[in-house]
């Protein structure tokens, strides 16, 4: 596999079938859809709008998934779809817009060369993360930010045994353990500490949540590495969380299996826009945070 894989469709000539989703309840996102729509309709058919992530990808009947929102919106798609991994172009009606590149008079001007199939799709690594109680798998799901050990009520230290490929790697004492994708690496992991990967790479990383020792350091590894959690004494609460969303509670013995899920989230590449641009202008990384001087 490349560090980068993508797709040109050059010289589409054929409409191409469009999902809109959005988050609801959200006055800006159906104010911009509304705005839009006529635009979409006439380079594209719109097979489904959906404002509640309700809709079904079963059927693969889309192409393309217009996402109109912020960054939690584009990880709603993509754990909506699921298996059914379909290219995402993010409009970004939120505030970050870190993922959702594209603001909407932007999308006006790039969506008729979108639909001529000017542009590339560009795959990005997704993990997998299984929940294991007496040797059975009892949860599973896609990851494209991270997978996180959350220690939880009491809130006391715990102790998290880390596999690597089926070799105990170490033992952390911390309060958890974040596993982070290239795009998650700008996530939960940049707030613990953790390094910056690009949105290209693949690898993951891995990231105590306030270390007990200034021994343990953020650790990149390779994508293929098959990681395994286990925590010795869980507290009440102490839980495996992906992409903020709660898979399960952790009993005593149960044990998380991360690995490279065989799917990956696809975006559509936005000209003039990449991953340095968006650290500067999005999270302040030359020296200032948006909105300041």
């Amino acid at each position: 596999m490349t560090d980068i894989q993508t797709t040109t469709r050059s010289g589409s000539t054929e409409r191409p079938r469009v999902v809109i989703l959005g988050v609801p309840d959200r006055k800006r996102v159906r104010v911009e859809l509304e705005r839009l729509r006529p635009a979409i309709a006439e380079h594209a058919d719109i097979v489904a709008e959906d404002l509640e992530f309700k809709h079904d990808f079963s059927a693969n009947q889309q192409d393309l998934v217009i996402v109109l929102g912020g960054d939690g919106s584009i990880l709603q798609s993509a754990r909506q779809m699921g298996i059914h991994q379909t290219p995402v172009l993010g409009v970004n009606c939120g505030r970050l817009g870190f993922l959702a590149a594209l603001l909407p008079d932007d999308f006006l001007s790039v969506w008729p060369e979108v639909c001529q199939g000017q542009f590339q799709v560009v795959d990005h690594l997704m993990l997998r993360t299984t929940l294991i109680r007496d040797e059975h798998p009892i949860a599973h799901q896609l990851a494209l930010n991270e997978a996180a050990v959350l220690g939880g009520p009491p809130y006391q230290i715990i102790d998290i045994l880390l596999y690597a490929d089926g070799h105990l790697a170490t033992r952390y004492r911390c309060d958890g353990l974040i596993v982070a994708t290239p795009i998650g690496s700008t996530a939960h992991n940049l707030s613990a500490g953790g390094p910056i990967l690009r949105r290209h790479l693949q690898a993951v990383v891995i990231s105590p949540i306030s270390p007990h020792t200034l021994t343990y350091r953020p650790l990149v590894d390779s994508a293929d590495t098959v990681l395994e959690l286990t925590v010795i004494e869980p507290n009440e609460s102490t839980s495996i969380v992906v992409d903020g969303r709660v898979l399960g509670q952790l009993l005593p013995g149960d044990r998380v299996r991360i690995e490279r899920a065989k799917e990956c989230f696809q975006m559509l590449s936005v000209p003039g826009h990449n991953d340095y641009r968006a650290l500067r202008e999005k999270l302040g990384w030359g020296g200032s945070v948006p909105g300041q001087s």
